[in-house]
Formats: C-alpha cells, sequence, structure tokens
C-alpha cells in the first residue's frame, strides 16, 4: 500500500542521495570503487586562515526498524570504514565564492553532466556500520532505482516526478515529491552546484578538495553532503551525508556501464497497487 512519508523512507532515501551523488561521478568510482572501506582515515591541513579541520565523533547507532540487511561490519575490521574529514563549517556567501571556489565547482559541474544514463553496483555502509549492496540504474533527467539485494526488499525509484521508497516485505511504498528531496538536482538536465546547492565551504590542501554542501530544505530538515577529491586529478574519493540527527551514510558504486540506456520500466512508480 501507499503510504505517508516516513523516518525510515527518508534515511533510505538521504543514502540514496550519496548514491546518486557517486554516479555521476563516473570513471573514478569506477577506478576504486572501495576507497571508502580501505585505508586509514585521511588527513587535511588547515585551510588558508582558518583552524584545522575537526574529526566528528562516532554517533551513536540508530537503532534498526528497517527491513533485513546484510550482516553488520564490525568496527574492529580490518578494512574500516575511514573516518569522514569534516572542514571547518562557514556560512556561504551568496555572490562571494571567491575565484578559486568557482574553478573546483565547475570541475563538479562537469562531472555532473558528464554522465546521461548509466547501470552499475553500488555499496551502502550505514551509520550502524551495516553493509548492504545493490544494483543501481539512472537515466537524466530525474529517473533513478536503486534495488537493493536479499535479504534487503528495498527499492527505491524516482520517475521524474516523485520517489518511492519500497518495501515488499511490508507491504508498503512511501512517496516523495522529487522536488523536496536530496535526488533533485543531483538529477536535473543540468546541474550548477553553486546555484542549485548551497556550498558551505570548499577546503584544499595538497592532497584532497572537500567540497561541503547543505540541503536546508530537504524532508526531514538540514542535510550536509561532503564530497571528497584527489587534488592533482579531481577524482572522486568520498561521499557522506550528514542527516539532521547527525548520522553518517556512505555508499560507493562500480561495474559502471554509461555505453547502455536503462529499461525505462524500472522507472515506473505504480501509485495504486499493493506491492506483491
Amino acid at each position: 500500500m501507499t503510504r505517508r512519508p516516513t523516518q525510515a523512507g527518508l534515511s533510505r532515501l538521504l543514502a540514496a542521495g550519496v548514491a546518486a551523488l557517486i554516479s555521476i561521478g563516473g570513471a573514478a568510482a569506477t577506478e576504486a570503487p572501495f576507497l571508502l572501506a580501505q585505508g586509514a582515515p585521511l588527513q587535511l591541513g588547515p585551510p588558508p586562515g582558518g583552524p584545522a579541520p575537526a574529526r566528528p565523533g562516532t554517533p551513536p547507532s540508530r537503532p534498526s526498524t528497517d527491513s533485513p540487511t546484510a550482516p553488520a561490519v564490525p568496527q574492529a575490521a580490518s578494512a574500516p570504514l575511514a573516518s569522514p574529514v569534516r572542514p571547518p563549517s562557514a556560512p556561504r556567501q551568496a555572490r562571494g565564492v571567491d575565484a578559486s571556489a568557482r574553478d573546483i565547482a565547475t570541475q563538479v559541474n562537469n562531472y555532473f553532466n558528464g554522465i546521461r544514463f548509466m547501470q552499475g553496483d553500488f555499496v551502502q555502509i550505514g551509520p550502524d556500520g551495516r553493509r548492504t549492496t545493490g544494483k543501481l540504474y539512472l537515466d537524466k533527467p530525474g529517473k533513478i532505482r536503486f534495488q537493493y539485494n536479499a535479504p534487503s526488499p528495498v527499492e527505491i525509484i524516482a520517475d521524474g516526478q516523485s520517489v518511492a521508497v519500497r518495501d515488499r516485505r511490508l507491504n508498503t511504498q512511501d512517496i516523495y515529491p522529487l522536488s523536496q528531496t536530496p535526488l533533485r538536482f543531483l538529477l536535473s538536465d543540468r546541474v550548477d552546484i553553486l546555484r542549485d546547492a548551497n556550498v558551505t565551504s570548499v577546503t584544499r590542501d595538497p592532497d584532497y578538495v572537500i567540497v561541503m554542501l547543505e540541503e536546508r530544505q530537504a524532508i526531514g530538515g538540514t542535510n550536509r553532503l561532503m564530497i571528497l577529491f584527489n587534488a592533482s586529478d579531481f577524482a572522486l574519493r568520498q561521499w557522506t551525508v550528514f542527516d539532521a540527527q547527525g548520522f553518517e551514510t556512505s555508499v560507493a558504486v562500480h561495474n559502471l556501464d554509461t555505453t547502455r540506456r536503462p529499461d525505462q520500466r524500472l522507472f515506473r512508480i505504480n501509485y495504486e497497487r499493493i506491492l506483491q
């Protein structure tokens, strides 16, 4: 049955926003799909004129009320999720982004706008360390599908107007207007992050570039998105979403195919039928 949006559905949708961002990044994610789960936490030097970036503490685990997921990843695993690097928060000047930040934004836009459609696999690591996998299908503008692998019964589908979060085990379907979700500008025909998103900071050192975005009007409150790139070649390295409660979710994609357009039936939302 179709029902009103829930917090559980919103959490999945926020994670999907990250995956959409990663997928639009293109080839860099194909070359190193599991950078999120490898190596030591990244260290950044202080930005000019500012304090050293602070590393966030580990948020409390959110009780799991969603559908079954893959086994949890132990906190002491040999290849733990790298702790996200958070640059110092800074209020964005509406017209005051400097030339260097604009250059970085242009390169980000090039990533976003370089892909029209794709298919691939994704790995999601939630705030409690649980790992889930699935298939991703994207067709810009406006369409995306996340098909989670068993034991998770979840599907997330955007048809260009709405986003449906389906749970086949519970036989439910939460519907959100696409325009009020984190997916809205990521699935736009042409993306301009300085125009379409609230860029709160751009931090750079010899090794890395971090762009922080804030989504103040998203359903569920203020959400923040961190994108980390290599400074040398601007390859995407890490993506993390911080929801309104401070929980973090990271997603990586791999096995990407940008040569075949997905079957359009994958993006259909049935607004009336009870899920089977």
